[in-house]
């Protein structure tokens, strides 16, 4: 099972319809239930999909040197892909992660759909919280 927050699914799903008929391809970022400040009911150390990172960030770093600063390390294990033609699954020519999460017109709540890297389906669960506030140290 996969969980993901619903505000972050919210987001996805709106940005594949403003992008529509382009392909929306984002790597997305877990945290652990842990950190979390309501109890979500979740083994402490579940990941909740909660971020994504936009792909230009870092691409100017990786084309000079070959390094992805984009995603932390250790980070992206999962990603977000849009499918304007309706195919609700995973593609030969799609960008693979451990979990798949694509999203189809209409992109309602009925229209998205979790895989693992091999195209099987994987149960999608919308958790209703909010990750834990970040900051830049001072």
């Amino acid at each position: 099972m996969i969980y993901v927050t619903r505000d972050l699914l919210t987001v996805l799903r709106e940005r594949a319809a403003s992008e529509d008929p382009d392909e929306v391809n984002v790597r997305l970022s877990a945290t652990p239930a842990e950190e979390f400040e309501a109890d979500l009911g979740l083994d402490p150390a579940t990941p909740v999909v909660t971020h994504f990172t936009l792909p230009s960030v870092g691409s100017s770093v990786s084309s000079v040197f070959g390094v992805d600063l984009g995603t932390p390390a250790g980070e992206g294990g999962a990603r977000f892909l849009s499918h304007p033609d309706g195919f609700l699954g995973v593609s030969r020519t799609d960008d693979l992660a451990g979990v798949v999460i694509v999203a189809v017109p209409p992109y309602d709540a009925d229209s998205v759909a979790a895989f693992d890297r091999t195209g099987d389906g994987v149960e999608l669960a919308v958790v209703d919280a909010v990750p834990p506030t970040e900051s830049v140290p001072e």
